[in-house]
C-alpha cells in the first residue's frame, strides 16, 4: 500500500468521524429546542386527556384527597341509571340536536346568497365584505351581554316593534324569559355570529371557480338560478360540508353564549350539553359530581368524532 493511499484514507476516516460529530450535534440541538414543547404537550396534553378519561370512571369533588372508583357508574346514571340526571341529559340533548339542526342550515341559506351577491359587487367588495365580517370580530361575552340587554322586555327589540305598530310580537317577558321564544332568539344570535366566516368561505370558493363554467351554462340559456343550482352549488358542497360540521363542532362544544345570556333558563328550555358538563364541573358546590362532568365530555368527544367521520367521508363522496 502506498503512502499516498493510505493518507487518503485517513483523511476520509477523519472526515467522516467529523461528519458523524457534525451530525450527532445538530441531532442533540434538535431535541434540546423540541423538548420543551414536548413536555409541555406530555403534561398539558397526553397527562390531562389521560386525567380526565380516569376522572370519568370516578367520583370526585375536587377538594378530597382521594378519588371513589366507581367503574362506569358515571356513564349508566347519565344515560338512564339515575332518572334525575339522564332526564336532564335527554332535554338537552334535544335541545343541542335543534341548535346543531337550525344553525349550520340557516347559515348555509343566508350565507350562500349574500357571498353570491357579494361576489357580483366589483368596487365595494373589499368594504361590504369587512362589514359583514364585523360581527365574527366583534363576538364575545361583551357582546353577548349587548344582545342580552336588547332582548329584555324594556330592550330595543320591543321598543322597536312597538313602536313600528308590531307590538303584538314583543314579548313581556323579554325574548330571553320567554320559554317559548328563548332557544331561537340563541339559535338567532349564533347564526348572526356563524355567518361571517360562511360567507368568506363561500366567497373564496366563487372566487375559485373557474368563471368560464358559468358564463357557457348561461351561453346555453341557463338562467341565473339555474347557474347557481346546477352549476356554481355542486362546486361549493365541499366547503359548505365543512361549515356545517363547524356549526356542528360548536352546537356539541359551546355553551358560552347559553351560561352568558340564560344560563339554561327559563326552566331549562334552554340547557344544552356543554352548559349541563360546565354546571356538573362547577356549580354543584362540594358534591361529587366532576366524574359525572368528565364522563359527559368523553360522551360529547365520541358523538363529535362519529360525525367527524362521517363529514369526512361525506367530503370524499362529493369530491
Amino acid at each position: 500500500m502506498s503512502v499516498l493511499t493510505l493518507r487518503e484514507r485517513t483523511r476520509k476516516t477523519a472526515a467522516g468521524a467529523s461528519g458523524g460529530a457534525r451530525r450527532w450535534s445538530s441531532r442533540v440541538t434538535g431535541v434540546v429546542f423540541v423538548l420543551p414543547a414536548v413536555a409541555l404537550f406530555l403534561l398539558m396534553g397526553v397527562y390531562t386527556i389521560a386525567s380526565g378519561l380516569a376522572l370519568s370512571f370516578a367520583k370526585w369533588n375536587g377538594f378530597t384527597p382521594r378519588w371513589i372508583w366507581v367503574g362506569v357508574r358515571n356513564y349508566l346514571d347519565l344515560l338512564y341509571a339515575d332518572p334525575v340526571l339522564a332526564a336532564e341529559l335527554r332535554r338537552a340533548a334535544g335541545h343541542t340536536l335543534q341548535v346543531m339542526v337550525a344553525v349550520p342550515l340557516l347559515t348555509v341559506v343566508i350565507a350562500l346568497p349574500l357571498a353570491v351577491a357579494l361576489n357580483s359587487v366589483g368596487r365595494l367588495r373589499a368594504v361590504l365584505r369587512s362589514v359583514y365580517f364585523l360581527p365574527y370580530v366583534t363576538t364575545g361575552i361583551a357582546v353577548y351581554f349587548a344582545w342580552r340587554y336588547v332582548l329584555e322586555p324594556d330592550g330595543a327589540v320591543n321598543l322597536l316593534l312597538r313602536a313600528t305598530g308590531l307590538g303584538s310580537l314583543a314579548q313581556p317577558q323579554g325574548f330571553l324569559g320567554n320559554p317559548a321564544t328563548a332557544l331561537p332568539t340563541l339559535i338567532v344570535v349564533l347564526v348572526w355570529s356563524s355567518v361571517p366566516v360562511a360567507t368568506l368561505l363561500y366567497l373564496s370558493g366563487l372566487q375559485a371557480i373557474d368563471p368560464n363554467l358559468p358564463e357557457a351554462a348561461q351561453l346555453d340559456g341557463a338562467a341565473p338560478r339555474h347557474v347557481l343550482r346546477h352549476v356554481t352549488w355542486p362546486l361549493l358542497r365541499p366547503i359548505t360540508a365543512a361549515i356545517v360540521l363547524l356549526g356542528i363542532r360548536d352546537a356539541l362544544h359551546g355553551f358560552q353564549i347559553f351560561l352568558v345570556m340564560t344560563r339554561g333558563g327559563p326552566g331549562g328550555h334552554t340547557d344544552v350539553l356543554g352548559l349541563m358538563a360546565y354546571r356538573l364541573s362547577f356549580f354543584k358546590g362540594l358534591a361529587q359530581t366532576l366524574g359525572l362532568a368528565s364522563a359527559l365530555g368523553w360522551l360529547l368527544f365520541a358523538v363529535a368524532l362519529l360525525l367527524t367521520l362521517a363529514n369526512a367521508r361525506l367530503l370524499r363522496a362529493v369530491r
